[in-house]
């Protein structure tokens, strides 16, 4: 089960040949891997990634394909931009991420592969425009927390 702050109306998705992404980007609980700040619990955000594979990937090819996933997230996070007292953010303390796809013997699914260019486009792609979403409608409001 994946819970989030933000409307589920204001969901954004990407497809490419291969992924299929759905995520909610909710940033006002932002932090910067290796630097946790104190959070009103009342004012987290999120972000939910679902992602659904058309390649049939065994279990080690699930781990890669979450650890593709959880790079994008990042880096997508990251080039929003949102400063906090560690610097810039590079996600939530509560992201979730699923990954669907067929069962299958596929163990790769890294950055060199197909399928790990499909997840890694899809996901950037979904939680980008979710993350200017957040920027444009609730940023505007938000306070960082305290250095």
């Amino acid at each position: 089960m994946l819970l989030t702050s933000r409307d589920v109306a204001s969901h954004r998705s990407a497809a490419v040949p291969g992924a299929f992404c759905l995520a909610t980007v909710g940033l006002s609980n932002a932090e910067r891997v290796g630097h946790r700040v104190p959070r009103d619990p009342s004012r987290w955000g999120t972000i939910n990634l679902a992602l659904q594979l058309d390649a049939p990937l065994s279990d080690t090819g699930l781990l890669e394909a979450l650890s593709i996933a959880t790079q994008a997230r990042t880096a997508a996070v990251m080039d929003l931009g949102l400063r906090l007292p560690g610097g810039i953010a590079t996600g939530t303390g509560t992201d979730c991420i699923a990954v669907a796809a067929p069962e299958g013997g596929q163990d790769y699914a890294g950055l060199h592969t197909d399928i790990g260019e499909a997840i890694g486009a899809a996901v950037y792609a979904a939680v980008t425009a979710g993350g200017q979403d957040w920027m444009r409608d609730v940023a505007p409001r938000f306070t960082p927390p305290p250095a």
